[in-house]
């Protein structure tokens, strides 16, 4: 078997956010639901719109774009939030809208070039061109856990 046969296959799912577009991998994303209203909560970062009720739970939703340094989000009926898992903490990511998902390998993915500020977290994992679009797969853990160490 060659190397090429052992290259990992992983599954993103694709959206839209300040008309770029970005991914996330399938396996943390635990659904995906129309825009509800949020109720804010005093004291939290401006890109923490609030919380919603989801069956019972609730669920802190951010705002994507905000939270990656890019212009913060008006909310309308159409924007869309994906509700993620990571280490078992539920979070509402606030998007655009909801493109496709994606088969990729390994060898599909290249690393992002060392761009950011020395102090920001580094939330792009690797980037991949699909059909001449530039779309970057975003490191959850680094999104939600700089989140959850700011709420404590």
């Amino acid at each position: 078997m060659s190397e090429k046969d052992t290259s990992t296959s992983i599954e993103l799912l694709t959206f839209q956010l300040a008309e770029q577009e970005y991914s996330l991998d399938i396996m943390s994303v635990r659904e995906i639901r129309g825009w509800t209203k949020t109720t804010p909560l005093p004291h939290a970062p401006s890109y923490m719109k609030g919380v919603i009720n989801l069956r019972g739970t609730v669920l802190p939703v951010m705002d994507l774009s905000e939270r990656l340094g890019l212009k913060p989000q008006k909310q309308t009926d159409r924007n869309v939030i994906i509700v993620v898992n990571h280490d078992d903490v539920m979070t509402g990511l606030l998007v655009d809208a909801v493109s496709d998902i994606i088969a990729l390998t390994d060898d599909d993915l290249q690393p992002p070039p060392e761009m950011q500020a020395s102090n920001a977290p580094n939330v792009v994992s690797a980037l991949t061109v699909i059909d001449e679009r530039m779309i970057r797969v975003l490191d959850l853990s680094s999104i939600v856990t700089s989140v959850q160490g700011q709420a404590a």
